[in-house]
């Protein structure tokens, strides 16, 4: 890479960063989440606008060289590995046993009739690459039913309702489910590679990845542990930020080697990692969490916007069907499932629009599935608009609930 092509390279990152971090605060400053307002900052920049208005500057500053697609798409993976990195922080599997039962109508509510729906509707929905039908269908099937960690987490921490009940019920309800769909992912993205796949070869894929997940949550605790007494117990705050970074990208390369989806083992970084109730820990977390938030995922955030070209990939009805189809039916089974076990009708529909939020993962799950080429850049833009419009519905669902019952934040 010559001087002159680092400079272009340095330019694109810098302009990605200040379109995030403007539309970010841009989206706040009036109560919307700000993934949307660094999504529409990369969209700014991309062939949606910028294209539009000055094309040659457009391709100048992010497609210059030969090699600038390829060092974009290494921090566009990278800011997805931190994303699902911090979310897996706030994941937590414990329960009370009052709450058990709804927690459990929840997850049934918010996983089996979308994920039906969703396999139903995957062949009326045209795809022109060349996808592995059992993928698609699995694809679809997980977009009208994944619900968002990261964007619920931070609506509820921007209205002050974190330690509410209603939060943490949300939150884990959202986190069982989620993790049953990005072991699905891993298998739609194991069959996607393969040319021909067995009966066999899925069940094995599937078994990996559950050996993987039972494994990494049950051994890698007490290993961390051992370690830590023996190498790290007095180490500072700055040093452990190293050894947790270390640990996400380790757990995340031998994921890949074992054909598991990266995110997926991300995700389990978190989790894992998530799972020290330290007090000094607790702190790297936070430390890790302002470095991904401020900067790695903004990036991110802003390359999926980038990536989007509205006047030539978007197709009014294809994007209007998913939207109504997948959130009428995530929202009205989520808040069936609630009221059959006696939550009242109010409550119920705040659980059913809250965790119809796709946010990030939506968006992950669209950048992976493209990456693979699973899904074709008319679909990837349908679920990425998908992720951003039931964000958007839940913030202000919150918001205006908020304002008419203070009680509900308790």
């Amino acid at each position: 890479m010559s001087d002159t092509e680092l400079s272009q390279f340095l330019l694109a990152l810098a302009l990605l960063l200040c379109a995030a971090l403007a539309g970010g605060h841009l989206f706040a400053r009036f109560g919307m989440p700000r993934v949307v307002g660094e999504i529409c900052g990369g969209l700014v920049l991309g062939p949606s606008v910028l294209g539009l208005i000055a094309p040659s500057l457009q391709l100048w500053v992010f497609q210059g060289f030969t090699e600038q697609a390829v060092v974009l798409s290494a921090f566009y993976w990278l800011g997805m590995v931190m994303l699902m990195f911090t979310a897996g922080f706030s994941i937590t599997l414990k329960l009370g046993a009052r709450d058990r039962i709804l927690v459990l109508a929840l997850v049934v509510g918010g996983l089996g009739p979308p994920f039906v729906a969703g396999w139903l509707a995957a062949p009326w929905l045209s795809n022109s690459v060349a996808a592995d039908p059992l993928a698609f269908t699995l694809v679809v099937a997980i977009a009208t039913s994944v619900t968002s960690i990261p964007v619920i987490s931070r609506i509820f921490i921007d209205l002050d309702m974190m330690k509410s009940n209603f939060a943490q019920l949300t939150l884990v309800a959202a986190a069982v489910q989620d993790l049953v769909l990005w072991v699905m992912l891993a298998v739609a993205t194991a069959v996607q590679q393969e040319t021909q796949v067995a009966i066999a070869d899925i069940g094995g894929v599937v078994a990996a990845t559950l050996a993987f997940a039972v494994a990494s949550v049950l051994f890698l605790p007490a290993l961390l542990r051992l370690v830590g007494r023996a190498t790290i117990s007095d180490a500072s705050e700055p040093m452990l930020t190293s050894y947790m970074l270390l640990f996400c990208l380790g757990l995340v390369a031998v994921a890949s080697l074992f054909a598991i989806n990266l995110v997926f083992g991300a995700l389990l970084a978190g989790l894992v990692i998530g799972r020290f109730q330290s007090a000094q820990l607790a702190a790297t977390r936070r430390r890790i969490s302002d470095m991904a938030i401020w900067f790695f995922v903004p990036i991110y955030f802003a390359l999926v916007g980038l990536k989007l070209d509205l006047p030539g990939d978007f197709s009014l009805m294809p994007v209007v069907g998913f939207i109504l189809l997948s959130s009428l039916v995530k929202i009205a089974s989520v808040a069936l499932a609630a009221r059959l076990v006696r939550t009242s009708t109010s409550r119920a529909l705040d659980f059913g629009i809250t965790m119809n939020a796709r946010g990030g993962p939506g968006i992950v799950l669209a950048s992976v599935a493209h990456a693979t080429g699973i899904i074709d850049d008319s679909l990837f833009v349908a679920f990425v608009l998908a992720s951003v419009f039931t964000s958007l519905v839940t913030g202000s669902w919150l918001r205006w609930r908020l304002s008419r019952d203070t009680a509900f934040a308790v």
